[in-house]
């Protein structure tokens, strides 16, 4: 087991000299790190990744561009080092984001007991578990081929934002980089096409024009070799493909040319300027046999990702644009036409599926509706929607998951009830006409509150990853007509927390906003209080906005509770789970409306906690803690000390400093930084520093380059110089969400204390 990382740090100051800590006026901030045998791996160049898990974004228009960047390139690596058995175990592991080999007898997944998210792979009914890359990079995401002969993921190189992708052999042998590894690209995940020949993978690079580069194509009546039809290193879908037969997706269009609707293709062309990366979706053959193939590209684009390919290979499922207005596209491979658009939620990036004769779309979608329903519509041979029905729905409640079986015939909904989980199973009934349905449901008894996954495993079997609020995150699998086992790998429940304080369930509270607007949260008891005893509390504020609280273990609340002090997690406006109008009732001026938000849920958690109003604090990640901050100089008389984690401090520097991808979604939600300059003034923390009364801690992490660490830096500076307690814990090798056990456990420890000392001191 890692060692307690407390016992391994130096502090240092704000420019990296050894310090000590003080709180003298003019001091400047106060860095902790972490210290490390050997320097972090160096972090790309590349300026995007992938946020609450790994996705690459596009524009709002309808066709695609192409104007391809970055076709990935094929970069082999070791084998996993050491011994493929079981390492080491951290009793409280979790285990998650499970995929299963066609047979459904091994599964793929993330499991952090050797301290940090690693690839692993084992049976479901047996504990002979191998790890498959022992690097420490943290994995982010997993996808087992349908046919069986390659595992690829996702990992997170130096623990930074930047993300790559990777494939190697279900022994752990033949493991290389698909994409991502060269300076200034970073690459996400898609799916796999049906016969296994082929992964799509979305590479972002900076914004900026293809280098002119020739192809040394031969001429059209010369053989075409290897090389026939490919712009640098890719193929372009529509070139002519190579004689005999092909196994993919090298597909031809009329005349093997690739244009987009009523413009020619131009590779020498600036794109334009603006927010965002250039976006390009591939399909990479993982034997390296191929060059890849290019399926969409575009300019200024938020996100992208291929979510399925027909059966044929003619038809695509991307999901694209910024948070909060993300939409599906069917794409028609053969000549690169956008067939239709459709809104979908935020949330789980796999939205849809096509049926195996492509002559039906099953959507997860939240269109002109509240709340995300199962969709269905029949398509036409060339991909055009007949029309569009409501396949299954449940009122004042999302579809949070869909999982449709390999041969169409059912479909696995998992619904979100109130933050909680209910899954059931359909029988789906396609159309070629609009009015496709579903049979009545099969509840799946759940033995944990939420489900995060679901996954085929083998004919008419699954696998599920679930948490809640007395365990870690673990792997079910779902035998035909069985209930849910647990699989062995996966660490039991009585092993969740140390022994001797078990996990606190939370209650669930419910109250009306200043402004009528009904919110929700959850709220954690310290173990050993009187029901009627007034307790210092802490108000945790979530990031996104558009997360939600859920009732799962958190070790953080975990620790704090166990300083006595209680907890109340609530759902301000903008947050999921409780239908569109109140995801967007923090838009541009909202956002003052969400920051009363937490003084109304602050004076509830008084009023049915109960929590002492005279101990109070407030505290929040990413945007919980841009919460944070502005509620510690917007309320400065209510919160005792506030912890902002990764928060931003202000709206200008944020949008200088953070991916081009997330300032296009950050736009939308908070205000453009030109045209809503003075907003986004009066909304920043940083515009308001001479209210501060409070003692704050800020962490942040230092690859974080989605909120940069100077948004932690200068307000904690601005603090100190004007004579309050303030210090900033920097964890090396960590980004904007924290994955390595021992920051993991500096972090937790060095809030609670800080949380105690002023609460309770």
């Amino acid at each position: 087991m890692a060692s307690d990382a407390r016992n391994l740090t130096e502090r240092r100051t704000a420019d990296g000299t050894a310090g000590t800590v003080t709180a003298a006026a003019g001091q400047p901030p106060v860095t902790h790190r972490t210290r490390g045998a050997t320097p972090a791996p160096p972090v790309p160049d590349g300026r995007t990744r992938d946020g609450h898990g790994p996705d690459a974004h596009a524009h709002d228009g309808h066709t695609t561009d192409d104007r391809a960047f970055a076709a990935p390139a094929r970069v082999p690596l070791p084998d996993a080092s050491g011994p493929r058995d079981a390492t080491t175990r951290l009793v409280a592991h979790g285990c998650w984001y499970p995929s299963a080999d066609p047979a459904g007898n091994q599964v793929a997944f993330i499991c952090d007991r050797g301290g940090v998210p690693q690839l692993w792979a084992g049976p479901v009914d047996g504990d002979d578990v191998r790890l498959l890359d022992s690097d420490p990079d943290p994995v982010r995401e997993v996808s087992w081929s349908p046919d069986g002969r390659w595992i690829a993921y996702t990992t997170a190189p130096g623990g930074g934002e930047h993300s790559r992708v990777l494939c190697v052999r279900p022994d752990g042998t033949d493991r290389h980089i698909l994409a991502g590894a060269d300076p200034g690209t970073s690459a996400h995940l898609g799916c796999w096409a049906h016969d296994g020949s082929a992964v799509a993978v979305t590479v972002a690079v900076p914004t900026g024009p293809p280098a002119p580069h020739d192809t040394g194509a031969e001429p059209a009546t010369a053989d075409p070799g290897p090389h026939a039809g490919r712009e640098g290193d890719a193929v372009l879908l529509g070139a002519p493909p190579r004689p005999g037969p092909v196994r993919g997706l090298l597909l031809p269009a009329p005349g093997g040319a690739v244009t987009a609707p009523g413009a020619p293709y131009d590779r020498h062309a600036t794109p334009t300027a603006g927010f965002g990366d250039g976006l390009s979706a591939y399909l990479v053959d993982p034997d390296g046999q191929t060059a890849p193939v290019l399926l969409a590209a575009e300019q200024d684009a938020a996100t992208l990702r291929v979510c399925d390919l027909s059966r044929d290979g003619t038809l695509a499922l991307l999901r694209r644009g910024p948070r909060g207005r993300r939409e599906a596209a069917v794409l028609r491979t053969t000549d690169r036409v956008t067939t239709c658009v459709v809104p979908v939620a935020d949330g789980d990036p796999w939205i849809g599926r096509f049926s195996p004769r492509a002559d039906t779309l099953w959507l997860r979608s939240d269109a002109h509706r509240e709340f995300a329903v199962l969709l269905a519509a029949g398509l036409d041979p060339e991909g055009r929607p007949r029309g569009w029905s409501v396949a299954a729905a449940r009122e004042d409640t999302d579809l949070e998951l869909l999982h449709v079986a390999h041969d169409g015939g059912t479909a696995v909904l998992a619904w979100n009830v109130r933050g909680a989980g209910e899954v059931e199973i359909v029988d789906l009934y396609p159309s070629a006409a609009a009015g496709a349905a579903t049979g009545p449901p099969r509840p799946v008894p759940l033995p944990h509150e939420v489900v995060t996954r679901i996954v085929g495993a083998g004919p008419r079997r699954l696998a599920l990853a679930l948490s809640g609020s007395q365990r870690r995150p673990g792997v079910w699998w779902l035998p035909e007509g069985v209930a849910l086992v647990r699989t062995p790998w996966s660490s039991r429940d009585e092993d969740a927390v140390p022994p001797g304080r078990p996990p606190v369930r939370p209650v669930q509270l419910r109250l009306t906003a200043r402004d009528g607007l009904p919110l929700n949260g959850w709220y954690y008891r310290a173990p050993g209080r009187g029901s009627g005893e007034p307790a210092p509390c802490v108000i945790h504020l979530h990031g996104g906005p558009e997360e939600q609280e859920r009732p799962v273990l958190n070790p953080l609340y975990h620790e704090i509770l166990g300083r006595g002090l209680d907890v109340f997690a609530p759902d301000v406006r903008g947050s999921s789970g409780y239908g569109r109008s109140f995801v967007d009732a923090d838009l541009g001026r909202g956002r003052f409306a969400a920051l009363d938000d937490v003084a109304d849920c602050a004076a509830h958690a008084v009023v049915a906690g109960p929590a002492d109003p005279s101990r109070l604090a407030v505290m929040g990640r990413s945007y919980g803690g841009y919460l944070t901050f502005a509620s510690l100089v917007g309320h400065p008389d209510l919160f005792r000390t506030g912890v902002a984690v990764c928060g931003m401090s202000d709206f200008a520097t944020f949008f200088e400093g953070t991916e081009p991808w997330i300032a296009q979604s950050a736009a939308h939600k908070y205000g453009h930084p030109d045209r809503d300059r003075e907003l986004l003034r009066s909304l920043s923390p940083m515009s308001r520093i001479d209210a501060l009364r409070a003692p704050v801690l800020a962490v942040h992490g230092e690859h974080d380059t989605n909120v940069p660490p100077g948004e932690s830096e200068q307000f904690v500076r601005a603090a100190r110089e004007r004579g309050l307690t303030a210090e900033l814990l920097t964890l090396r090798d960590e980004g904007h969400d924290f994955l390595r056990a021992d920051n993991r456990r500096l972090f937790r420890r060095s809030a609670a204390d800080w949380l105690e000392r002023h609460l309770t001191g």
